[in-house]
């Protein structure tokens, strides 16, 4: 029995989605905080709060694998997930397999702390594990490129930086390939898009596509958490988005394109081209 944490979720929902292509629905668990929400996936729901032990080794009772998709919840993440990973343990399941963030162990990205931690409270538990480290989604720009349409620009502080995102779609059927088949025991695997891009190139794109002008402007990090916060975020989380861009600016986390996530997948990932016509199309 396969268990997904957070299966409702942008990610969850498409890697159940993925799973169903290869699996019956009775293997399937999601793992969620409101099952009632959970019923159009068409697989058990089972109540779980990443806050709450008890119900997580309650909701993976008699699981064979479980995928811990990571929280959406700064500062207390590691704390969840470590509740996950120990109820996993108590609740005898053979292999645990994580969404991490690109590069976590090597302390290069802000982001990445909390990741960092469950990693390494992952590895200390004796679990089987299989460690997926996804890069940045096409999708963590939708906003961006829509309101780029009405405003004329994207802003930011990345710079000439490159990113070699790819759709979630593709990341969720990568986790659905690593849950139903073998050969991915105790492995971490550094996941991204094909092609890396610029803003420059996005922004070209993104007028080519809706025929207005689009440009880049770029910020400095500090112009660039000013506009955060005053867009509504907490200081604490601006600089966390902004320490991304200037991560984006040195290269060297989030333009890697070494081909692993295609080549599990079995084909090329989908390219940013391809997401933002779609979406400007809708």
């Amino acid at each position: 029995m396969i268990v997904i944490t957070g299966a409702t979720g942008g990610l969850g929902a498409l890697v159940v989605e993925s799973l169903l292509q290869r699996v019956p629905a009775d293997q399937v668990v999601a793992a969620v905080r409101s099952p009632e929400k959970a019923q159009e996936l068409g697989v058990q729901a089972r109540a779980a709060d990443y806050g709450d032990p008890a119900s997580l080794e309650r909701a993976f009772a008699g699981a064979d694998v479980v995928l811990l998709i990571s929280g959406n919840e700064f500062g207390k993440r590691a704390e969840q997930h470590t509740n996950a990973i120990k109820a996993a343990v108590k609740a005898g399941v053979r292999r645990l397999v994580y969404t991490s963030a690109p590069f976590a162990d090597s302390g290069r990205m802000a982001l990445a702390e909390e990741h960092k931690a469950t990693e390494e409270a992952l590895l200390a538990s004796g679990l089987t594990y299989t460690i997926l480290r996804n890069g940045w989604y096409h999708e963590n720009y939708a906003h961006d490129i829509a309101g780029a349409v009405e405003s004329g620009e994207i802003s930011g502080s990345a710079g000439e930086g490159r990113v070699s995102s790819a759709a979630r779609s593709d990341y969720a059927e990568a986790a659905a390939v690593v849950l139903t088949t073998d050969g991915h025991d105790d492995k971490i695997y550094e996941l991204s898009g094909d092609t890396a891009w610029s803003f420059a190139e996005l922004t070209h794109e993104i007028a080519r596509v809706s025929g207005k002008p689009v440009a880049y402007r770029n910020l400095t990090t500090e112009e660039h958490i000013a506009r955060l916060t005053g867009a509504g975020f907490p200081e604490p989380v601006a600089a966390v988005f902004a320490d991304v861009d200037a991560n984006i600016a040195k290269g060297g986390v989030l333009d890697h394109t070494p081909g692993v996530l295609s080549a599990l997948i079995g084909h090329p990932t989908r390219p940013v081209t391809d997401y933002i016509a779609d979406l400007l199309k809708k």
